[in-house]
């Protein structure tokens, strides 16, 4: 299996910016999907963003154009580079990597939005 370390989370004002790193145990080459979920307190889990092993990427509508996923195979990462970021994107943002139809998970860091 694989283990994922999630970082990169803060406090940041409205408009800001911040990148998430997504650190996997092993090489991740293999691993067609990687992404995103986010979840902020008394909401239910929503999905941000995904990428395959080729390099394609899905955003959510609510993030497209202001987030980026993009994943470096060399050093085992995915990130996302998040910019313009409003208090709604305030939540616990948790990377998972799908691996034989079931989805392993990082442990979530916090993103706070707020000025």
């Amino acid at each position: 299996q694989v283990q994922l370390v999630e970082s990169g989370g803060g406090l940041v004002q409205p408009g800001g910016s911040l990148r998430l790193s997504c650190a996997a145990s092993r090489n991740i080459f293999s691993i067609n999907s990687m992404g995103w979920y986010r979840q902020a307190p008394g909401k239910a889990r929503e999905w941000v963003a995904t990428i395959t092993s080729g390099g394609i990427s899905n955003y959510a509508v609510s993030v497209k154009g202001r987030f980026t996923i993009s994943r470096d195979n060399a050093k085992n990462t995915v990130y996302l580079q998040m910019n313009n970021l409003k208090p709604d994107d305030t939540a616990v943002y948790c990377c998972y990597a799908r691996i034989e139809g079931v989805n392993v998970w990082g442990q979530g860091t916090q993103v706070t939005v707020s000025s």
